[in-house]
């Protein structure tokens, strides 16, 4: 007999992918997709199960269908059909923890696929150049969906102690990109004009949905990953980008705006239901993240195809024309850098003058008013 496959959060875009690669996969013989929402796309031959993963009836669910392999897609940032923030949480924490109560209980459950994020590292000014699955985090996240994500890995980790004899992997993705995604951040990058901190212009790693599906297929399936896909992965795109690259590779202009006003400007945009410029963003777009993938390649002997950029190409592609041409954007940038360089360079030579000549600017002999060369 085959595989039996439980996959949470079926109704998103990126879960209903997921179910429809796993019904084609070879050895899996029913994909069981479950969610509290009909989903508004085709399953594709998969079981679909209406029931909520914050009530009890999941382990009814799970001892029904027999399930030996639990991909747990429902630990996202954004609601779903018009949920609020605090619903979000509570299928976040509340449906993970009762999802793990009926792993716990089913005998029939091998390997648990748990979806995470690189936002349990938060983002701090004295953050390191690049994380490792080891590294602790500055500074950890205080609220939304970042705080979640380490309360979901927390209770994972309670779990995998108490059935070691089921495989657990938790994939820490980068920031999801892609025609299709729906995030936080591509919405932040929909927006027409791009509101950034002042003064500051982090790095960002981006990974593209089809590498998402395509490590998950992977870990989920023992004959291919075994024992090696047990444990913390990160996942993320070759390469990194800096946020005004990607501002003008999508031909967004940007407004610069002084931290102290970016978490007013942040409520304003969510109360009028623009995007969720939510506190641990803002952060991400003030000090940025970089996280290593060598376990991943090492471990798991998976690369991904699309680097950072081109998994924010293949997003910008999606989303059409910005405001202004990418090319308009780039020259305008490049000459108003340059035209700082220069500026810098001038306010140097004048600092040089000034400690060489005691203080005058002038050079000896020159007289009042007449301009060195």
């Amino acid at each position: 007999m085959g595989r039996v496959v439980l996959v949470t959060g079926a109704a998103r875009q990126l879960g209903g992918r997921l179910v429809r690669r796993l019904v084609r996969e070879p050895g899996v013989e029913r994909v069981v997709a479950v969610d509290a929402v009909d989903p508004a796309h085709a399953l594709d031959g998969a079981v679909f199960v209406r029931a909520d993963i914050r009530r009890p009836a999941i382990a009814r669910v799970l001892a029904e269908h027999r399930a030996d392999t639990v991909v747990h897609m429902d630990v996202t940032g954004t609601p779903l059909a018009g949920g609020s923030r605090a619903s979000v949480k509570e299928s976040n924490v509340i449906g993970t923890m009762q999802l793990l109560g009926a792993c716990q209980k089913s005998p029939a459950v091998r390997r648990l696929v748990v979806k995470s994020s690189t936002s349990v590292y938060g983002a701090a000014p004295r953050d390191p150049a690049v994380f490792t699955e080891s590294t602790p985090p500055k500074s950890l996240p205080s609220g939304g969906f970042a705080k979640d994500a380490v309360e979901v890995e927390g209770y994972v980790r309670g779990f995998a102690r108490r059935r070691p004899d089921v495989a657990v992997s938790v994939l820490r993705f980068a920031n999801i990109l892609g025609p299709t995604a729906d995030t936080p951040l591509g919405e932040y990058f929909s927006l027409p004009v791009l509101p950034t901190v002042f003064g500051y212009d982090p790095r960002l790693q981006f990974v593209h949905e089809d590498d998402v599906l395509g490590v998950l297929l992977l870990v989920a399936d023992e004959e291919r990953s075994g024992a090696l896909g047990s444990g913390t992965f990160n996942v993320a795109g070759d390469g990194v980008l800096l946020l005004s690259q990607c501002a003008r590779r999508l031909g967004r202009p940007t407004v610069p705006v002084l931290l102290p006003a970016v978490t007013w400007m942040g409520s304003a945009l969510r109360t009028a239901g623009m995007t969720d410029f939510a506190p641990e963003q803002i952060r991400l777009l003030t000090h940025g993240r970089v996280v290593s993938t060598d376990r991943l390649r090492e471990a798991l002997g998976f690369t991904p195809a699309y680097t950072t950029a081109a998994a924010f190409d293949a997003f910008a592609a999606g989303r059409g024309a910005g405001l202004l041409p990418p090319e308009a954007v780039g020259a305008a940038v490049d000459r108003l850098s340059a035209g700082a360089l220069r500026a810098a360079r001038f306010a140097g030579e004048r600092l040089a003058d000034v400690v060489e000549y005691g203080g005058t600017g002038q050079a000896p002999g020159a007289e009042a008013g007449e301009e060195r060369d």
